[in-house]
């Protein structure tokens, strides 16, 4: 029996796909899924059933239908990417500057689901290709709202690691404005009023957390760590973190009185698009530098001086209500902390004093009814003084620190709302020049690695 009548031959073609179905039950820890293997032996031995209902059976002589044919092509298609797209890698896009100088506003990545495993859909009956609205329909869902399966987390290569980039669905994505979908809900509320805010912009729309917007930014600290930001620089119990290449700050930098030229900034990676010469100063406000690009600058001749912009906390409440846990802590965007990252299992003493930092994981993140009377606290309405953690959290921040908003504005990412790490830039185009210019070349199939 030759090679190709092997591969041809039906019970090793079921053998095949069958041990590889059974593989990914195992790995899926659904063994439901087991009644599956009845269809997959229809499929390959008894064919009693046309699973490809949509394939047209051609009598002898009679000439194929063409778009029959393109009817398969697609069908196939899209079930491959929706395997692929569960299972192993998601193409997303980075709307913002928050990673500017690591990752660019434009990149289109593919995020990589297997380094801290795949989520399974909690919404199994939602449009493919489309993430939570269907484009230019007044953001009506795509998804099946009702229909809903517990989160689970297939098992990866690894966890979440201090310092990764990582993709997430964003924490205070549940509620959204109708009128501005953009826009932070909760920032809104605390400064306008809850009533205000949803006359003038709603009305709100409530999305599940696996179908909030992702975000991407860099981990600085994972679940038991504590963190401080100390005059702009990040600590993690104590230690300095590691000046990657693409962190970048704001300085306030001073000239002669003439500006940098536009194409030498534009040369060095600055982004042109947020620069402002002030020439009453005169010099920039705010450029946003990275180490390398800081000594290019401080280098240049009709540089007289630049200083590294820190925010320092003033005590303005307006301030504070930005800044996460929305009280009167004394920090600042530049000095913050120190803070507790929460870690599954680990039990916390509830105290006026820290039930900012930890209610919203109480009450919204992990599903319980949290509520205050004279001074105690009632969880699902039972008295108690203490908290126990159901899953891990994640500190991030964007790697363009004085352009992010970021965990010190909306607090820590659940482990639940992790979605993977981008792995390699397919495309990148820029926003602020017509194509083909628009196209980053030297951007393209660029792996993102985790040293920059």
């Amino acid at each position: 029996m030759t090679v190709k009548n092997i591969i041809k031959n039906k019970w090793v073609r079921f053998t095949f796909w069958t041990v590889l179905y059974i593989l990914l039950v195992i790995w899926m820890e659904n063994y439901w899924w087991l009644f599956g293997l009845a269809v997959v032996f229809d499929i390959f031995i008894t064919k009693k059933v046309k699973w490809a209902f949509w394939k047209k059976t051609y009598k002898e002589g009679e000439k194929p239908s063409s778009w029959n044919e393109w009817l398969d092509a697609i069908v196939f298609a899209v079930i491959v990417v929706t395997f692929i797209n569960t299972f192993f890698f998601q193409s997303f896009k980075i709307p913002s500057s928050s990673m500017e100088g690591s990752l660019l506003t434009g990149d289109f990545l593919f995020v990589d689901k297997l380094s801290y495993g795949p989520r399974m859909p909690e919404h199994p009956i939602s449009m493919r290709f489309m993430h939570n609205v269907f484009p230019g329909a007044n953001l009506k869902p795509c998804y099946v709202k009702g229909i809903k399966t517990d989160y689970h987390r297939l098992k990866g290569f690894s966890t979440v690691q201090r310092d990764d980039y990582v993709v997430f669905n964003f924490p205070h994505g549940d509620t959204v404005l109708f009128k501005l979908p953009a826009d932070d809900y909760y920032t809104h509320i605390r400064f306008n009023g809850k009533e205000y805010t949803e006359k003038s912009y709603g009305p709100i729309i409530a999305r599940s957390y696996d179908k909030a917007d992702h975000y991407v930014k860099r981990c600085v600290a994972v679940a038991g760590d504590t963190l401080s930001v100390i005059d702009g620089e990040v600590y993690v119990n104590g230690s300095k973190q590691k000046n990657y290449k693409g962190i970048q700050y704001s300085y306030s930098v001073v000239t002669d009185g003439s500006a940098i030229n536009p194409s030498v900034l534009s040369k060095m990676g600055v982004n042109i698009a947020e620069t402002w010469f002030n020439s009453t100063m005169p010099g920039y406000p705010a450029l946003t530098l990275n180490a390398e690009n800081l000594a290019k600058v401080q280098a240049m001749k009709n540089v007289v001086s630049v200083t590294l912009n820190i925010e320092v906390s003033n005590g303005n409440s307006a301030d504070m209500m930005m800044l996460f846990p929305f009280v009167n802590t004394g920090w600042s965007r530049d000095n913050y902390g120190p803070i507790w990252i929460p870690s599954e299992g680990s039990t916390v003493s509830l105290n006026q004093g820290n039930i900012a930092l930890y209610r919203r994981i109480i009450d919204v993140y992990e599903g319980n009814d949290l509520s205050e009377k004279d001074g105690k606290f009632f969880i699902n309405g039972e008295e108690t003084g203490v908290y126990t953690f159901k899953q891990n959290y994640y500190f991030m921040m964007g790697d363009n620190r004085h352009n992010s908003l970021d965990s010190r504005y909306w607090g820590f990412v659940p482990e639940n709302h992790i979605v993977g790490k981008p792995s390699i830039i397919w495309l990148s185009t820029d926003q602020n020049k017509g194509f083909p210019r628009n196209i980053r070349w030297n951007r393209f199939l660029k792996f993102v690695l985790k040293q920059k």
